[in-house]
C-alpha cells in the first residue's frame, strides 16, 4: 500500500487486536451446546486470527505480518492464563496460527 497513511495501514488491525483482546478477557464464552460450542469457538479462533493476518498485511509484508500474528496468538494465550474460567492452551496458538495460514493463501489467491 505506498502512500497510504499510518493510519489507513495500521488502525484496521490494531482496532481488531483490541477486539481480540476484550474477547480474551471475558471469563467465560460457552454457550451451552456442547461439543458444537467447542467447535464453534476453534473455528472462531481460527476466523479471527485468518482476519488479523489479512488485516497485517496491509501493513507488513505477509511473512512479517503472519509472525506479528504469532506473536499475538501466543501474548493472547498468556493473557488468557490470567484470566478467571480461562486457560492458555497451546493447541489453540495452533490452531489460531492454522486460521492465520489460511487467511495468507486466500490473500494470496485473491490478489491473482
Amino acid at each position: 500500500m505506498a502512500g497510504a497513511s499510518f493510519q489507513s495501514r495500521w488502525l484496521p488491525a490494531i482496532a481488531w487486536m483490541c477486539v481480540m483482546f476484550a474477547f480474551s478477557g471475558t471469563p467465560s464464552l460457552g454457550t451451552g451446546l456442547g461439543t458444537w460450542d467447542l467447535v464453534l469457538r476453534k473455528l472462531a479462533h481460527g476466523t479471527e486470527y485468518a482476519i488479523l493476518v489479512v488485516l497485517l498485511t496491509r501493513a507488513l509484508a505477509d511473512v512479517p505480518a503472519f509472525l506479528a500474528t504469532a506473536a499475538f496468538a501466543v501474548t493472547d494465550e498468556l493473557h488468557q492464563a490470567l484470566v478467571p474460567g480461562r486457560a492458555a492452551r497451546p493447541l489453540d496458538v495452533a490452531i489460531d496460527l492454522t486460521g492465520a495460514l489460511i487467511g495468507l493463501v486466500l490473500l494470496r489467491r485473491l490478489r491473482r
